[in-house]
């Protein structure tokens, strides 16, 4: 890919879109809204790294209440000719047609690799990756499996979305205290992957979200790891002019 002329590529993740409660998700929705009125005129793609939102579950004529709002504006933005990227996380992994049949956004469902103005990027929600948590790589498979989701689909939406959201609660108090320390470069699983992979090809840039804490370090002789961190205590996201890549805080 090549940039436009004076356009730029935009990163940002871990929205959790209907977490805490639902006037925090609504006040969150409407920055995450101004940050995209604030890029519109400047973006010529935008990458959305996972997690979204908390849960999402696709039914086939049902989808989950709420979040009109940024559903509108990614329309909007996709008929105006900006490429809008989805990629599902560990919170929004049933995202199915939905978002790119309705809304015009083009979904991810795993890791991809891509070269934008000879600088080579590759991209992820990041959960799976890495060494160690092996209990939650199993449950991933089974949560991604066909017969999985064809099941819950069997739910009632109510009882369905019930359950997700306690599972979610739960996860976040067991992991949340674990998100905001950072454990140095030896001991971060991402950029332990981001080594390894340098082993068998170069990339400038790897860009994550998941680990819900901002982080930009060296990796290898030149390359960059960064995550992007969450729009929980502030509003983090990344630019790329066609140059360089800097990590910035959206302040309303």
């Amino acid at each position: 890919m090549i940039l436009e002329p004076g356009k730029k590529i935009f990163f940002a993740s871990d929205f959790h879109l209907g977490v805490p409660s639902e006037q925090a998700s609504v006040e969150r929705e409407k920055k995450i809204i101004s940050w995209l009125n604030s890029i519109e005129k400047d973006a010529q793609e935008i990458y959305l790294i996972g997690d979204v939102f908390d849960f999402w579950f696709e039914y086939k004529k049902v989808i989950p209440k709420g979040f009109v709002r940024l559903q509108a504006k990614i329309a909007q933005l996709c008929d105006n000719g900006i490429k809008v990227h989805y990629f599902t996380g560990n919170h929004d992994m049933w995202v199915f047609e939905y978002f790119s049949k309705e809304l015009g956004v083009k979904m991810h469902y795993k890791e991809i690799e891509i070269e934008i103005n000879s600088k080579k990027f590759f991209i992820a929600h990041g959960d799976g990756l890495g060494p160690g948590d092996n209990g939650y790589k199993f449950i991933k498979k089974v949560f991604s499996n066909p017969v999985c989701k064809f099941l819950f689909r069997w739910i009632h939406p109510d009882l369905g979305i019930a359950i997700a959201d306690f599972w979610s609660g739960k996860s976040r108090s067991k992991n949340g205290p674990t998100d905001e320390i950072y454990l140095g470069k030896e001991n971060e699983w991402l950029a332990i992957f981001c080594e390894e992979k340098l082993k068998e090809n170069y990339f400038n840039y790897f860009i994550f979200g998941h680990r819900h804490l901002v982080i930009d370090i060296k990796v290898g002789d030149n390359s960059r790891y960064i995550n992007l961190g969450d729009w929980f205590k502030s509003c983090n996201y990344a630019i790329f002019d066609g140059e360089n890549l800097i990590l910035k805080e959206y302040i309303v």
